[in-house]
């Protein structure tokens, strides 16, 4: 007894799901939006550091300033911010140069201040020599940023 073969339903092609390079093109596709989030995301650890290179550009100015002016120019650092302030007549006055205001630290960065006044001070005399080393750590988080001010004015960013 031969056994009846039952004719083969013909399926119509494209009907039974997706085929490979149409499942390659999606994964490709969710790829490359994946990458796209991640690399807008922001990096809170960047803006630390964005804070940490700003004040280090500022206290070096700051230094020239004093070389180039003739005069002493102070570095102040407290909880809210950091500023500067030079020396005339006898008395510090504000910097009042755009670059050189009073700037406030960013969002969540909260430096280390040893002082009991709150505030710490370096101050750069007229040939750009530092009163004293001074080792600003800023932290955001768990992350931490040391910004080191030399007494020659070399200013370091470690972290």
């Amino acid at each position: 007894m031969r056994a009846r073969s039952r004719p083969i339903r013909q399926r119509a092609r494209g009907t039974d799901g997706f085929t490979l390079v149409e499942l390659m093109i999606v994964l490709t596709l969710i790829g490359l939006a994946s990458a796209a989030v991640v690399l807008a995301w922001p990096d809170p650890r960047g803006a630390l550091r964005d804070d940490a290179v700003r004040f280090a550009a500022r206290v070096r100015a700051a230094h020239d300033m004093a070389i180039i002016e003739g005069r002493s120019v102070s570095i102040w650092v407290s909880d809210g911010g950091y500023g500067f302030d030079k020396r005339a007549a006898g008395a510090w006055t504000p910097v009042s140069e755009k670059p050189m205001l009073v700037t406030r630290w960013g969002a969540d960065v909260r430096p280390a201040i040893v002082t009991e006044a709150g505030r710490d001070r370096v101050i750069f005399d007229s040939a750009g020599l530092g009163s004293t080393p001074m080792t600003v750590r800023l932290q955001r988080g768990n992350d931490v940023i040391s910004v080191q001010i030399g007494i020659d004015g070399a200013v370091k960013i470690d972290g």
